[in-house]
Parts: structure tokens; C-alpha cells; sequence
């Protein structure tokens, strides 16, 4: 019992241990990036995907590679017999059919098929197709992750800056608390700050739990647990926005980007599957090698225990099927090659776009860098005057409250700027790079 009650002990401090026990991870973006790369699950996936396509195409392979076959049988006629008259002036002799037993070994091997060689050609590109697809999804991960960063940066930035004012006029009303009761000021003075730090409060609770939201989809994307805590060990400050190229000078082909490189390979799949159609035209030809050991024997017996052999099977004519899904093919191609164009299009104007959304971010960034640093020095000095009675709390709770704004636009300025540059990347196949 004593045993029995110290391993229960042990068992205890090892689960609470383990339970009590919370993962912390330290990440700058790169490190973000890499974790997720390494453990994201739709990641996995798409890795799961590459591993079945090739065996998808050495199944493909295999089906032109020799065949072995071994079949054995066993039967009894239960004593039946069978009557043969050698003359019709004699009586019919009855003989017993004998059990037989036999042993048969069949070799096949495909000699000639152009479906198999096209099959081939096409299995390996859909293995190219699903290795690009693990590309796309690693850069959409990617990109997530970076966004995900960039907001979960914003949103700790804000709620510094929530908290730091909302420190601030905490002391402003302490301070303002024995002028009121004094009579050196009135009453409405302290209250009007009262509204104001309520009103931040509630501001620093939504700002938290806005940087709580950030941090899930972060975890999600970065394949953690929810208990996970993260700690982003980069700030805003350290990307540097303000010697941030705007890419206008940048050029951009379609062939970067990993959507149309999907494209090419499905064009190529297509291409094939003409051909695919154009070799059903063509004859199949089959050798054969068996081999017959019988294991009991019949009473009359002349078969071969060896025999090779070769089979062709020729299309000769199919009432137009054949034609027909040559032409659905060639229809198909043309569809693809289409789409392709149609996308091209499509990236050249999107790039062109982005271009012009990072410029105007960064023009943005600029003018709402000016405006920040103007209301904080408006809030800095209506601040003093109000603590030498200058002016009223309702003019310095106005200039708080510009302040914060004008700190929010700022740093939504900075994100855009960031998201901007990020979709840029994600967009020319840059974003695995950098």
C-alpha cells in the first residue's frame, strides 16, 4: 500500500507538472515564418499530397512492368464416370473421372501501348503539379503569417499607447482630485476627466483582447496550441518602414508568380491528354509466359506444361468515340490556354495595382507620421496649461482624444504600408525570401 501510494504521489506531480506547464515561444518574423513552414497543418497536407502523387506515378509505372501470377485449383467429380464405346458392336466402357490438381504460373508482360508512355509523361507532371502546389501553399502560409505578425505588432503597439495615456490622466485626475476640493476648481472639471479615463479603460480591455485575437490566428497559422504564448521579440520600429522602397521601379512577369506557373503545368497535363486520346489509335500489344505443373493428373492429358505467346489488340473502329474525345480534349487545351492569357492579364494589372496602393500607403505613412507628432505635441502642451489652470478639462480631454486618433491612424498607416509590401511579395514569389 505504501508503494502503491508513493507512485500514485509520483503521478500526481508529474500530470499537474506537465498540465500546470505552459509553452512559451520567442519569435521574430523570420523564426514565425520558418515554425510555420514546419508545422502548419494545411502545410502538412499539401506535403501529404506530394507523397501521394508519387506513388500515384510509380503505380503508373509498374503497370508496364512484367506481371507475375500464381493460381492452383483442386476438383473431384465425386466418382462420377463417363461412358466411351470404342465399337458400336461392343457395350460402352465406363471409366471414373479421376480428381485432378494443377499448378499454373502466368507471366504478362506490355510490350507496346501509347496510352502507358503518355501516362507516364502525364503522371510525372501532375507530380511536378503537386510539388507546386506545396509551393503556393507555403507562400500563402507565408503570407499569412506576416500579415498575422504585422497586426499582432499593431495591436501590442496600440495598447501600449492606451495604457501609457491612460496612466497619464489617472494622474492628471489624482492631481485634479484636492484642487476640486478645495474650490479651485469646479466639480465638472473632474468628472469630465472621470468620463475620459472610464472611456480609456474600456479602450485598454477591447485593445486587449483585439491583441488576443491577433495572437490566435497566429497561433493557428503557426500550428501551436491555443496555450501556446507567444512572444514577439520584433517591433514595428525594427522594419524600417521609412527607407522601404515603394517598387514602382520594380518590373514583374507573370512567370514570377506561382498561380500561373500552376497554370503552365496544367497546360502541359492538357497537352498530354491530347496525346493521351491520339494513342488510343494505336495498338496494344502483350506478351505471355505459362507455366502448368499437373499436380493430379487426368486420364487423358496431351496439354503443355510451358507456353509463350504474344496478343495484340488493334482499335479498328469505334463509331466516332475515339474522335470524338480527341476533339473534347484539343477543346479542353483551348479552354486552359485561354484561362492562361486570361490570367496574365489579369497578374500584369494586379501587380500595377499594388503598386499604386504601396505608394499610396507610403504617402499615407507620411502625412499621418506629421499628423501624430503634431497632436502630441498639441496634447503636451494643453496637458501643461491645464496643470497650471489655463484651461478647461473638456479642451484637454479634445486634445486626448485627437491624440489618440491621430496615434490610431498612424499606425493603421504603418500596417497598411506593411500589408502593401507583403501582397507585392506574395504576388511576384518574392515572399519565401524575404
Amino acid at each position: 500500500m505504501k508503494r502503491r501510494g508513493i507512485i500514485t504521489v509520483i503521478l500526481s506531480i508529474m500530470l499537474f507538472g506537465t498540465v500546470g506547464a505552459q509553452e512559451t515561444l520567442k519569435l521574430d518574423l523570420e523564426a514565425a515564418r520558418e515554425h510555420a513552414l514546419n508545422y502548419n497543418r494545411t502545410i502538412k497536407s499539401s506535403g501529404l499530397a506530394v507523397d501521394k502523387s508519387q506513388e500515384m506515378l510509380w503505380e503508373t509505372i509498374s503497370a508496364g512492368l512484367p506481371k507475375i501470377n500464381a493460381t492452383t485449383d483442386y476438383s473431384n467429380a465425386m466418382g462420377a464416370k463417363i461412358s466411351i464405346q470404342f465399337d458400336e458392336n461392343l457395350p460402352a466402357t465406363e471409366i471414373p473421372i479421376k480428381p485432378t490438381s494443377n499448378f499454373n504460373l502466368q507471366l504478362g508482360q506490355l510490350l507496346f501501348s501509347g496510352s502507358y508512355l503518355v501516362g507516364i509523361q502525364t503522371a510525372k507532371l501532375a507530380q511536378k503539379l503537386s510539388e507546386k502546389n506545396l509551393e503556393k501553399t507555403e507562400q500563402e502560409v507565408v503570407s499569412q503569417v506576416t500579415q498575422s505578425y504585422y497586426l499582432a505588432l499593431v495591436s501590442e503597439e496600440s495598447l501600449q499607447i492606451l495604457r501609457n495615456n491612460t496612466e497619464n490622466l489617472q494622474a492628471i485626475y489624482k492631481k485634479t482630485e484636492p484642487l476640486v476640493r478645495v474650490g479651485m476648481m469646479e466639480k465638472v472639471e473632474l468628472d469630465q476627466l472621470s468620463v475620459q479615463v472610464n472611456s480609456l479603460d474600456n479602450s485598454v480591455r477591447s485593445a486587449e483582447r483585439q491583441l488576443e485575437m491577433a495572437k490566435n490566428l497566429l497561433r493557428i497559422q503557426l500550428g501551436v496550441t491555443a496555450e501556446t504564448e507567444l512572444q514577439l521579440t520584433e517591433k514595428l520600429s525594427d522594419f524600417m518602414i521609412d527607407q522601404l522602397p515603394a517598387d514602382n521601379e520594380g518590373s514583374f512577369t507573370p512567370g514570377q508568380n506561382v498561380d500561373f506557373q500552376l497554370l503552365e503545368f496544367q497546360e502541359d497535363i492538357t497537352e498530354k491528354q491530347v496525346n493521351m486520346q491520339k494513342a488510343a489509335y494505336l495498338p496494344t500489344v502483350t506478351g505471355y509466359y505459362n507455366f502448368t505443373k499437373k499436380i493430379l493428373k487426368p486420364a487423358f492429358d496431351m496439354s503443355p506444361a510451358h507456353m509463350v505467346g504474344l496478343q495484340m489488340n488493334i482499335p479498328v473502329f469505334s463509331s466516332g468515340e475515339r474522335r470524338s474525345k480527341v476533339r473534347q480534349a484539343k477543346i479542353e487545351l483551348e479552354t486552359t490556354r485561354n484561362n492562361k492569357a486570361l490570367v496574365e492579364e489579369q497578374l500584369s494589372i494586379q501587380f500595377k495595382q499594388l503598386q499604386f496602393n504601396l505608394k499610396s500607403a507610403l504617402e499615407s505613412y507620411e502625412t499621418q507620421k506629421k499628423n501624430v507628432e503634431v497632436s502630441r505635441e498639441v496634447y503636451q502642451n494643453l496637458k501643461r496649461k491645464y496643470e497650471q489652470g489655463m484651461i478647461s478639462s473638456l479642451e484637454l480631454t479634445t486634445a486626448d482624444t485627437n491624440y489618440l486618433k491621430a496615434e490610431s491612424d498612424y499606425l493603421m498607416s504603418v500596417l497598411e504600408v506593411l500589408q502593401a509590401r507583403n501582397e507585392i511579395n506574395t504576388l511576384t514569389g518574392k515572399i519565401l525570401n524575404n
